[in-house]
C-alpha cells in the first residue's frame, strides 16, 4: 500500500512532514488493517508503528466526525505515553473534523465524561482510567470499530492485561490492534478469547 492511495488530508500531512513513502513494515500492515483484518504488530522502535496507528484509525474514519460515541479505542501506557499520542494524532488532523480526546488517571472523572459525551470519534486511554469511566457509565463502547494497544509490553504490569481484556466483553463486532516489539506467549489468550484468527506480523 502506498501512500497514494489514502484519503488527502492524511497525504497532505505525510508530504508536509516528508515522509514520501510508507517504511517497509508499514507496507506489510497497512494493507492489512484497511482490509479489516486484527493484528499483532510486532516490530522494533522506529519502524513506524505510531505512524500506522494514526494513519489506519484516520483512514478507517475517513477523516469525518460521526455522532457522539467513540469509533475508535487506543490503550497506552500511561499520561505521557497517551498524551504524546494525542499530539501525534492532531498533527495529522488538519483537513479533517475528526475528535480526539485523551483520558488518563490524573484529571478529574466527572469532568472526563461530561467530555466524551459531548462527541467524540476517538479516545486514547490509560486502563484504569477506561474501565473507570466505563464503569460510571462514562464512555459507549457500543460504536466501537477499532481496539489498540500502542506499545504493548505495559500489558504485563499492574494487572493492565486483565484490566484492558475485560473492555471487549462490552463490544461488538470490531478489528483488534496490537502493537508491540515482541510477541508475549500471554498475547495467546487473547487469541483464545476475542482475537480469533488474528494474524502475527513481524518485522524481517
Amino acid at each position: 500500500m502506498s501512500f497514494k492511495k489514502l484519503i488527502e488530508p492524511l497525504k497532505e500531512a505525510l508530504q508536509t512532514k516528508g515522509f514520501n513513502s510508507p517504511l517497509s513494515f508499514q507496507k506489510s500492515i497497512l494493507p492489512k488493517i484497511k482490509g479489516g483484518a486484527s493484528l499483532f504488530c510486532i516490530a522494533p522502535l522506529g519502524s513506524g508503528k505510531t505512524t500506522s496507528i494514526v494513519l489506519s484509525v484516520i483512514q478507517k474514519l475517513k477523516g469525518e466526525a460521526f455522532e457522539d460515541a467513540p469509533r475508535a479505542l487506543i490503550f497506552a501506557k500511561d499520561k505521557q505515553a497517551a498524551l504524546s499520542l494525542e499530539l501525534e494524532f492532531k498533527s495529522y488532523l488538519k483537513g479533517t473534523d475528526l475528535r480526539v480526546y485523551c483520558a488518563y488517571d490524573q484529571k478529574n472523572i466527572d469532568d472526563q465524561r461530561n467530555e466524551i459525551y459531548d462527541g467524540v470519534d476517538i479516545v486514547i486511554a490509560t486502563p484504569k482510567r477506561l474501565n473507570k469511566l466505563y464503569y460510571l457509565n462514562g464512555i459507549n463502547l457500543n460504536k466501537i470499530q477499532m481496539f489498540i494497544v500502542e506499545d504493548a509490553e505495559f500489558l504485563f504490569q499492574n494487572n493492565n492485561l486483565g484490566e484492558i481484556a475485560r473492555t471487549p466483553e462490552s463490544i461488538g463486532k470490531c478489528q483488534y490492534l496490537v502493537f508491540s516489539t515482541k510477541f508475549d506467549t500471554r498475547f495467546e489468550r487473547w487469541q483464545d478469547s476475542f482475537m480469533y484468527n488474528a494474524q502475527i506480523i513481524t518485522c524481517k
